[in-house]
């Protein structure tokens, strides 16, 4: 029996992601200078499975995390009811990173690109926003300008809409704080497939040249104690927004994904 085009655009995200994970970890290796990647298989019970790639105490990333993920089977009745198609089942494939500096004066960045079908209905959704703790206007610029490239290659009306969409989401509202400087969000983009995988490739191989040069700006900026403590105090806000109020943390904990992985 001939694979559905869902399936086949599955195949060919799953692929994509599986590289941009190798990309991604090798160029943020070369950043770091003294960092490696370690990683750990991990299968799902019920169908498929991930691979993380987990950097810890690098001379530039105090942790950085880089996962994929294939997985399928059904979705709990509470989840099928709220996501397009048919039925309840599922195959969910993607990447996501989130990369912790050791330096208060570089950003914490997000990103996240991914393709998810219920029955014979798919499509794609993503983003990436920037967290910094002591913000500069040139690296707020130059990521955004970075993401409405992007965006403008394919469609003049995605970075306002995009961007838009990412101010709204990644905020606190039980304290009226926004998580950081924003980005680009997208979900449920699932009109003309290929072209919007298209879309989603360049998100993908556009990621290093958002925030690396931030990185190479930053690295030598001078700071101490203070800092350090402001720093963490304003992670604790993130980890805030990822258990009360991250939508991929919730659906991957209630279609018992892997918990290290998702909580990185």
């Amino acid at each position: 029996m001939a694979a559905s085009p869902i399936d086949e655009m599955a195949e060919q995200a799953s692929e994509y992601f599986r590289d941009l994970q190798r990309r991604i970890c090798e160029g943020l290796e070369l950043l770091d200078d003294s960092g490696r990647f370690g990683e750990e298989t991990w299968t799902r019970e019920g169908g498929g499975g991930g691979l993380t790639r987990v950097l810890v105490e690098g001379a530039v990333f105090e942790k950085a995390g880089v996962n994929v993920s294939d997985v399928r089977g059904e979705l709990p009745e509470e989840i099928a009811r709220e996501v397009p198609g048919e039925g309840r089942g599922f195959r969910a494939t993607g990447l996501s990173l989130v990369l912790h500096p050791r330096s208060p004066m570089i950003p914490t960045v997000h990103a996240n690109v991914r393709f998810l079908a219920k029955g014979q209905t798919g499509w794609f959704g993503g983003g990436s926003d920037l967290t910094p703790y002591y913000p500069w206007r040139e690296d707020v610029i130059h990521f955004h300008k970075t993401w409405k490239d992007c965006c403008d290659r394919h469609d003049p009306g995605f970075y306002p809409r995009f961007k838009k969409q990412c101010d709204e989401y990644f905020t606190l509202p039980h304290r009226g704080e926004t998580r950081g400087v924003g980005g680009i969000f997208f979900d449920y983009l699932k009109d003309d497939l290929s072209r919007i995988f298209a879309f989603v490739r360049d998100v993908g191989d556009s990621f290093l040249g958002a925030y690396g040069p931030i990185v190479q700006r930053r690295r030598g900026e001078a700071w101490g104690e203070s800092e350090r403590e402001f720093q963490l105090y304003r992670r604790g806000r993130y980890v805030e927004f990822n258990l009360l109020h991250d939508r991929g943390t919730n659906f991957v904990l209630m279609i018992g994904g892997n918990i290290d992985a998702i909580l990185i």
